[in-house]
């Protein structure tokens, strides 16, 4: 069975929906957690979900997730010495990474046996506005995001002591603004995606080395908009034909095609999605997407065509006050 997380940052709560066989989502509980609710990750083994309070008392709280109904329990929080704009796990999930765009910092966490987090261990400085914070998927490295100085960070990671060691920057664009970043499936390339300037960068990921190379650029912008550009979040499908953007000043998903071979896209069309898409997952299958809207409160499950990778509207429920964050359970 697979379960839909979602973060709701008004109502300070979490929505648990039961993703059923037939594609139907519903609704199976809220978990009060309180405060400005808003990222959250799933730990590699499945039974904790952490989510971060970005008002005070800031902190990254751990949920034990049922094993039978995958309902969530607060077990824990740790504080956290600023407002964190994105939490993750290394690898191994002994660790947990934060951004904060505020504090211009990362932050790394130690996980215990129980699957608590622990005291923040190190801090890191970073440009302005750090974003996103991301291991690589052979855990060597990590990869994050200074939106206010445009670069994407390569740092190296010690799996053993935690310790993140600054290893190698990739520019971006002058008024780009780098946000959030994907490795493809087969960890041969970063997607990029830039929030100021609403385009997308395609990197060659060197695995061994920790290096990136450029190798396309496009918008993901509908056409005729008009306003300033402010994209959110990104996915690809599981098996990797598929990537999609969420655009919050003009509320719609952009579809792109992958070539399996060199990485490069080709744009597909736009979707037009709840208001203000914060964030967005993709279900295991790659049947189903999971929009949320942060000004209209609901949640919008996509059909994936299977063969176009086209969207297509099939569910539209309410799932709390300004949602912004979705994450998936198998």
């Amino acid at each position: 069975m697979t379960h839909v997380y979602v973060s709701n940052a008004d109502s300070g709560d979490i929505a648990v929906l039961h993703l059923q066989a037939d594609g139907t989502l519903h609704l199976q509980s809220q978990t009060p957690v309180g405060g400005n609710l808003m990222p959250m990750a799933l730990s590699p083994d499945g039974q904790r979900l952490y989510a971060v309070r970005r008002s005070e008392p800031m902190a990254v709280l751990t949920l034990a997730i049922d094993p039978a109904t995958r309902d969530l329990t607060v077990l824990a929080q740790a504080p956290l010495p600023a407002s964190m704009a994105y939490v993750s796990t290394d690898r191994t999930g002994r660790f947990v990474f934060a951004a904060s765009y505020q504090g211009a910092q990362l932050t790394v966490s130690p996980v215990a046996l129980d699957g608590t987090v622990g005291a923040v261990q190190q801090v890191l400085p970073t440009g302005p506005n750090a974003h996103a914070v991301l291991p690589s998927p052979c855990n060597r490295f990590v990869l994050a995001t200074s939106l206010g100085s445009g670069v994407l960070m390569v740092l190296a990671f010690n799996a053993t002591t935690g310790l993140l060691t600054p290893h190698a920057e990739w520019q971006a664009r002058a008024g780009a603004g780098p946000r959030h970043c994907r490795f493809d499936p087969a960890g041969r390339f970063v997607y990029l995606l830039n929030e100021l300037d609403g385009t997308l960068d395609v990197l060659a990921w060197q695995a061994d080395t920790g290096s990136l190379r450029t190798l396309q650029t496009l918008g993901i912008l509908p056409p005729g908009f008009v306003g300033k550009p402010w994209a959110a979040d990104l996915h690809l499908t599981p098996d990797g034909r598929h990537l999609y953007t969420s655009e919050r000043s003009s509320s719609t998903l952009a579809h792109f095609s992958v070539d399996a071979a060199t990485g490069l896209l080709t744009a597909q069309g736009h979707t037009a999605v709840e208001t203000q898409p914060r964030g967005f997952a993709i279900d295991p299958t790659g049947q189903q997407l999971m929009v949320v809207g942060q000004l209209s409160h609901h949640l919008s499950r996509l059909a994936i065509d299977p063969h176009t990778g086209q969207l297509h509207l099939a569910q539209r429920l309410y799932v709390g006050q300004g949602p912004n964050w979705v994450e998936v359970l198998p």
